[in-house]
């Protein structure tokens, strides 16, 4: 009995000496007690923070994801300066090639001596058109993947790029696609200078000054590649007036979010009947694919906008543009002066920013952007060891019984729909910290006095290997991050989530802290990607991510009607200065953060398996951790001018309203900090948005 005892007093003093070590991952220096939860939990989980924090004059936003991304960039720049200064690697190996690369971008002395001499054969491409059949080769050849000319940073210079994509009704397929924009809108991905189509066509007074911005930007650039004051004021007109024309047939960033309206596959016929003015069978044969390939226009309104302008618009202006974009494309990668003026107008302009990053910090950026694996093999090696990737798997598989559990649960859904979406959720494929197999890049030649082509060679290779997938079975061992991204993402297409290592670390996920904490902030990640595949464009794809209805009518409206809360939610939150989201815009990231937190939270009390309540930490019950831990993740200071180009370029909601507007709808966070109704963070009961 007495040894009995003693067993147990070692127990109890074992356990209480693992409580007291265990870490709370609550960010106490954050907290400002002075705030009310209930009243604003996003400044009382972040306010002393933000009161003693500037944001960096070379950044737009400051918090904990870019904090995170500067720290991994500290940690590649250590990898690419040993690479640069080892110069016993043979030239073809990929460690020689990542430091030679590093080294291109940061010798800017060699950089200003070459002046624009790269972009000399692009220039007299376009100087040599002199009628509709030129301009018809001109385009062609840009299209082209090899040099001469070709694609400058990765766009084909052109109003449109033939690249490949998933087949959206058959996704065991790749098919080839036409693209004017990615997803973000991004300029060097796009055919439009500005942002977003809505920059061209808005009235307000904010628009119209960038606008004007804009017209002085296109002038010093073209002043600064040498030509007349005179003639760029003129062909800053032309610019304007060309762009608007298409902007005008573009969608919006909140259409383009539907999947049903971005899929219009055809073939040539159906091409020539959309867009008669260019030689689409001459294209395709320039690109080595058949004349039977089907291809996928994305926005066919904006196609016919791009005939009309083949049609109509006077071959002098058509040159201007073309010499314009390859310039703007090309710029970033040019001499100091004129990288100068494209940073002034992209980011001091736009976003803000008062400074550019570190020239070390720019080219970390771009070895990672151009070869990826090269350098994210190195990084995972030294920075993710094997148990981080295990426990997050771990993780992984009690964010998906729990959301099993809520599908099965959820009292609106009929059993056929609860079927096939937890069919969807078993066959959801989840890739951690790095990809099953790195990419080569032994095709890529890589000179180190050759900053600009070795900017090319990386895209084009990339271009090629687009290609290449035209007509063959999906590759889906491939990724579209890289691993060092402080990011992860879904695709309902492939029916997978990726969680990249970069992200995988502290606050997102700390292996010493607490469960509460990690479910909190990594567990609400997983979920919110999770959730995408649930959303109101990924709950368009089935179990195999074809694009098919698989919801019954009824069902299919009560979704819509859940997700138009949330809609609604988002469209009338007040940001501040009169603004607001476009709670359509932002619908899928917002329905992505209230189910993710909810399934993070039903999967971490499932952890417990029925076990007593965690002791509190630093003062904080484990339902406050979990809290706690998710608003920190958010505590990030944005710029005015990237509040508004966010709320107008970005899916996302701002950072600030991504904790209260998801805390608002969650009545296990009202329970946890006693908040009641008439409190800022709780929505009235009858207004508070739920999915299942």
């Amino acid at each position: 009995m007495r040894t009995a005892v003693v067993v147990l007093l070692l127990a109890i003093a074992t356990s209480i000496s693992a409580q007291e070590a265990r870490k709370s991952g609550v960010d106490l220096s954050a907290i400002d007690a002075s705030c009310k939860p209930c009243e604003d939990f996003w400044r009382y989980a972040n306010g002393t923070w933000l009161g003693a924090t500037d944001i960096p004059a070379s950044r737009a936003a400051w918090g904990p994801s870019q904090i995170l991304t500067s720290t991994n960039r500290g940690r590649l720049r250590t990898l690419l300066e040993a690479a640069a200064a080892d110069r016993s690697a043979p030239a073809p190996s990929e460690t020689r090639k990542i430091g030679d690369y590093y080294a291109s971008c940061m010798d800017t002395a060699a950089i200003d001596r070459r002046g624009l001499s790269p972009l000399e054969p692009d220039f007299q491409r376009v100087a040599a058109i002199q009628s509709r059949r030129d301009l018809g080769e001109a385009l062609i050849a840009f299209q082209r993947t090899g040099r001469p000319f070709g694609e400058v940073n990765g766009v084909v210079v052109g109003p449109f790029r033939v690249t490949s994509g998933q087949d959206a009704k058959d996704p065991t397929r790749v098919i080839a696609r036409i693209v004017e924009r990615d997803a973000a809108g991004r300029t060097a991905t796009s055919i439009l200078s500005l942002p977003d189509r809505d920059y061209y066509v808005k009235e307000d007074a904010a628009s119209k000054a960038t606008r004007e911005a804009f017209i002085v930007h296109v002038v010093r650039l073209l002043e600064l590649a040498g030509t007349p004051h005179a003639r760029a004021e003129h062909d800053a007109g032309v610019v304007m007036t060309f762009e608007t024309a298409l902007a005008r047939a573009a969608l919006s960033i909140a259409e383009r979010r539907d999947p049903d309206r971005t899929y219009h596959p055809m073939d040539v016929a159906g091409l020539r009947a959309l867009a008669p003015a260019f030689d689409w069978p001459r294209l395709l044969a320039e690109l080595g694919l058949p004349a039977s390939t089907m291809v996928n226009v994305g926005e066919p309104d904006l196609l016919k906008a791009v005939n009309q302008q083949l049609e109509a618009t006077p071959i002098d202006d058509w040159k201007t543009w073309l010499h314009w974009r390859v310039l703007k494309i090309a710029a970033p990668y040019l001499t100091t002066l004129i990288a100068a003026e494209d940073f002034r107008f992209d980011r001091a302009v736009l976003t803000g920013v008062t400074e550019p990053l570190p020239r070390w910090e720019t080219c970390v950026t771009m070895v990672d952007r151009d070869l990826t694996d090269a350098l994210a093999a190195a990084y995972v090696g030294k920075y993710f060891p094997p148990a981080a990737k295990a426990r997050v798997a771990r993780l992984v598989e009690n964010l998906r019984n729990a959301m099993r559990g809520q599908l099965e649960q959820s009292p609106w859904m009929q059993p056929e729909t609860k079927r096939r979406a937890i069919e969807k959720l078993s066959a959801l494929r989840v890739e951690i910290g790095y990809p099953a197999k790195w990419h080569s890049f032994a095709s890529v030649a890589v000179a180190r006095d050759r900053y600009f082509e070795n900017v090319r060679a990386a895209w084009t290779a990339g271009q090629r290997r687009e290609i290449a997938r035209v007509g063959k079975p999906l590759d889906r061992s491939e990724w579209a991050m890289s691993p060092p991204t402080v990011n992860a993402y879904s695709n309902s297409g492939q029916v997978v989530i990726v969680f990249p290592a970069g992200i995988l670390q502290p606050p997102y996920f700390d292996p010493e802290a607490d469960d509460a904490a990690n479910y909190g902030a990594i567990g609400a990640v997983i979920g919110h990607e999770m959730g995408h595949q649930f959303d109101d464009g990924g709950s368009k794809f089935d179990a195999t991510g074809k694009l098919e209805n698989w919801w019954t009518e009824a069902d299919r409206k009560t979704f819509d009607a859940r997700a138009a809360c949330v809609e609604t939610q988002f469209n009338t939150l007040d940001v501040g200065n009169g603004l607001h989201h476009n709670g359509k815009q932002v619908l899928g990231e917002a329905l992505g953060d209230l189910g993710g937190l909810r399934t993070a939270y039903v999967a971490y009390h499932r952890s417990l398996a029925g076990g007593s309540e965690p002791p509190s930490i630093d003062g904080f019950t484990a339902d406050q951790r979990f809290f706690l831990a998710y608003a920190r993740v958010w505590g990030t200071k944005m710029r005015d001018e990237q509040v508004r180009l966010q709320l107008n370029t970005n899916n996302h909601p701002l950072p600030e309203f991504r904790a209260i507007g998801t805390l608002q709808n969650m009545p296990e966070f009202h329970r946890a900090f006693g908040c009641k109704e008439g409190d800022r963070m709780v929505r009235p009961t009858a207004q508070q948005c739920s999915l299942w």
